[in-house]
């Protein structure tokens, strides 16, 4: 990019009036047209075409704690032994949670 060094320069003043009117038509921009969605209003009322879901199941399928896992007493979810950061039985904490 070529520079013209003859050009006048602007004061101080002047860059500061300049950015003042630059960041007013961008408040006006960024007004103008948006709305904000609900994402969790928009998910509850979209509904998939051609699609009955009424008499589907949810099968899942259940497998017991294991013997290399321990379940953390904070958030009470169950992890192998080797995230055990602290405690022991009831009382065992994750290392996410530590």
């Amino acid at each position: 990019m070529a520079t013209d060094y003859d050009t006048p320069r602007k004061t101080d003043e002047e860059l500061h009036e300049e950015s003042l009117e630059e960041l007013k038509a961008q408040r006006v921009d960024a007004q103008s047209g948006q709305i904000d969605v609900d994402e969790a209003e928009a998910a509850e009322t979209l509904e998939l075409p051609g699609a009955d879901l009424s008499g589907e199941e949810l099968t899942v399928r259940v497998v017991p704690k294991q013997v290399d896992e321990f379940t953390c007493s904070r958030c009470f979810l169950v992890h192998h032994i080797t995230q055990l950061s602290k405690g022991e039985g009831a009382k065992a904490i994750c290392k996410e949670c530590s």
